[in-house]
């Protein structure tokens, strides 16, 4: 694939009580950000099982934008907390299995923040089209099924 034409796709895990408004409010005040993020709601940032990640990244996602509410914010308290040492844990797991850390990012954005979580999306398709399409050697969408402890794209939403 043409690295001028190659057009990244984005899983992007929302928080309900805050990104996943602030999407909201994007949309509905008319914000643009490329449509190259396929957004999945989560009800908390917390509830991001890290197979998630690896899941979307094994059914062809180029890279995976985590969000949630500010530290400190979190309707479920601390939970975000969570997801931010997850979120790290991650990154050098994806760098043991050969894949760029880059690829995964974690945004906060309250849900009034729907401005700076459409410039975060941007920003990260711009990063990870900068990166070219992932070639990750042996797993492919068709591979999935019959990786153990995988599950099938479509029931994780991706």
């Amino acid at each position: 694939m043409n690295r001028d034409t190659f057009e990244p796709v984005i899983i992007g895990f929302t928080c309900n009580w805050c990104s996943y408004r602030a999407a909201d409010l994007a949309g509905t005040a008319r914000v643009k950000y490329p449509p190259n993020v396929r957004l999945i709601r989560l009800m908390c940032s917390g509830r991001l099982d890290p197979t998630f990640v690896l899941k979307a990244i094994a059914g062809g996602a180029d890279g995976v934008l985590i969000t949630g509410c500010h530290p400190g914010e979190c309707h479920y308290l601390e939970q975000n907390y969570k997801a931010l040492r997850r979120y790290h844990l991650l990154k050098r797991t994806l760098a043991q299995m050969g894949i760029r850390p880059e690829r995964v990012k974690l945004v906060w954005a309250s849900a009034a923040e729907g401005v700076k979580l459409a410039e975060e999306i941007t920003t990260f398709i711009e990063e990870v089209r900068a990166l070219g399409p992932l070639d990750w050697p042996g797993m492919t969408g068709e591979s999935i099924a019959v990786a153990p402890g995988f599950l099938a794209a479509e029931e994780v939403g991706v």
